[in-house]
């Protein structure tokens, strides 16, 4: 049976996650802002956790109700499930609120009182209650407070991981400023690279755009445990919370897991067309490369040191992406124009016929690339309004 499930999903990439739903076998898919509502069945959960790239979290819909006061809030909460199978006093639980209604417009009291509901009628049924725990709870339930056809609404959702998923395992060193995998997830697949073109990136840092764009193109599955590849009936998933949820189902589970495993041992041996990175920074560079080797890419991905602005191409035209410092963290105003105009001309000069998909979260600095722009897709980077920008080059 189909069951409503909301991914909340970087800004931006709406479009892109909805898709990605819908390929894995969701029905009723419906983009929102942040997010994309769907119905899965539970393989379909299990298979979204363990292969879809875009989403912070897959939340499981417990229960909608009228909400427009903290009464209603309150009782909502204690009539939304049975929770002496969702919440026993020996799982411990995190709450977080998004939205707002009128009389309800502070997430932190929500949130307190989404709790004080549960462990109010936890001391009432069963004579103990749970430990909230903000690390690594065993629930992680989520409510969102909006308006909805009939007025105010409250969703009370339970996520299916207790980590956001963006942390696919990998990565342990980042350079400065780095994208998150899922937002570079999106990125790259906006630019449509199947692996049978060159992909380069002359200011790779941690290698996130490279590793994730290897990974899609080699099908390895976000939520198995990043290394190398093990026979399919030996792989191994993160671990994830829904499945300690009532009603779980661990053969079908593991079912899933070696589906996944095994569309992944499949690609392997795929050949790609290069994937180059480049990275001035020797320490950063390092950083890279083993973020690489965690992510067992070594073979597909190649790093080198080198100033980006002086990139060589190989002969087959193919798409360079770039994440190049935009002011708000790294670098100065100054040097950063000059950076982005010997960026522009060395592409207008070596790579006719390539594409370039560049993120920039300055207009200013972007302009000095002496480029125009055929597509611009709204997307955020930790906070900063950016556009993932395409350029074709003449």
């Amino acid at each position: 049976m189909a069951h409503g499930v909301i991914a909340v999903v970087p800004p931006g990439l709406e479009a892109q996650a909805a898709a990605e739903l819908e390929s894995i076998g969701a029905l009723d898919v419906q983009p929102l802002r942040r997010a994309v509502r769907c119905r899965l069945d539970l393989a379909g959960l299990y298979r979204a956790h363990l292969r879809c790239r875009l989403p912070f979290r897959l939340l499981y819909v417990l229960a909608s109700f009228g909400c427009s006061s903290r009464e209603q809030l309150y009782a909502g909460v204690q009539r939304a499930v049975d929770w002496s199978c969702w919440l026993p006093p020996s799982c411990s639980f995190r709450v977080e609120v998004s939205g707002t209604v009128p009389g309800l417009n502070h997430s932190h009291y929500s949130a307190l009182e989404v709790k004080n509901a549960l462990v109010d009628w936890q001391r009432q049924e069963l004579g103990d209650r749970s430990d909230v725990e903000l690390e690594q709870p065993d629930r992680v339930l989520h409510l969102h407070l909006g308006q909805g056809s009939r007025g105010p609404m409250a969703t009370l959702c339970v996520a299916g991981s207790s980590e956001s998923l963006h942390r696919r395992g990998y990565r342990a060193a980042m350079g400065l400023a780095p994208l998150k995998e899922n937002l570079a997830a999106g990125l790259i697949d906006l630019t449509g690279w199947d692996g049978s073109v060159p992909l380069l990136d002359p200011f790779c840092g941690s290698g996130t755009l490279l590793i994730e764009a290897a990974a899609r193109a080699l099908k390895r599955p976000p939520g198995l445990l990043p290394g190398p590849l093990a026979p399919a009936h030996h792989a191994q998933a993160r671990p994830f919370s829904c499945l300690d949820w009532p009603g779980a189902d661990l053969g079908l589970w593991r079912a899933e897991v070696v589906a996944a495993a095994e569309a992944a041992v499949a690609a392997a041996s795929r050949p790609l067309a290069p994937v180059i990175g480049w990275e001035l920074d020797a320490e950063v560079l390092e950083q890279a490369r083993s973020n690489v080797k965690a992510a067992d890419l070594e073979p597909w991905i190649a790093l080198q040191q080198g100033d980006g602005r002086q990139l060589e191409p190989p002969e087959q035209p193919g798409i360079v992406v770039c994440n190049p410092p935009y002011g708000a963290r790294l670098g100065e105003q100054e040097d950063l124009r000059e950076l982005y105009f010997q960026l522009g001309q060395q592409l207008k000069q070596r790579f006719s016929g390539w594409t370039l998909w560049l993120l920039s979260g300055n207009p200013e600095l972007t302009r000095s690339l002496g480029m125009k722009a055929s597509r611009r897709v709204p997307v955020s980077n930790g906070g900063i309004d950016c556009r993932w920008l395409r350029y074709e080059i003449r």
